[in-house]
């Protein structure tokens, strides 16, 4: 559809949000992420039976532990969509970029001395 979203946003795809790690979700704050969000299957509509969870508990322990580093966890999201439906991926992906400019640059930015 050629639908229009923040230039900033990086795509990586995985076959399963059940393929999540939550190292790989901490590693891109540490990499300098502002936000990072998880787009996966709809609820209820998965293609991998039983793995939707899996991704969405990494998610969750994602933001306990950006919490317990002193970075707000809401700077992180899991979204279930349609993979036909591109127009909720671009609103996720632009209410993902606005959140990020609410709360400011990665804190961990800040500490490394990158944001002044």
């Amino acid at each position: 559809m050629r639908l229009e979203y923040s230039p900033n946003v990086r795509i990586i795809k995985l076959m399963c949000t059940g393929k999540v790690d939550t190292l790989h979700l901490l590693k891109a704050f540490e990499d300098g992420a502002d936000a990072v969000y998880v787009a996966g299957c709809e609820e209820g509509s998965c293609h991998f039976p039983g793995r939707q969870p899996e991704g969405q508990a990494k998610v969750e322990q994602a933001k306990r532990l950006l919490k317990e580093l002193g970075i707000e966890p809401e700077r992180l999201e899991m979204y279930h969509i349609a993979a036909s439906n591109s127009v909720l991926f671009a609103k996720a992906a632009d209410e993902m970029t606005e959140r990020a400019r609410k709360l400011g640059p990665n804190p961990l930015k800040k500490a490394r001395g990158e944001v002044k």
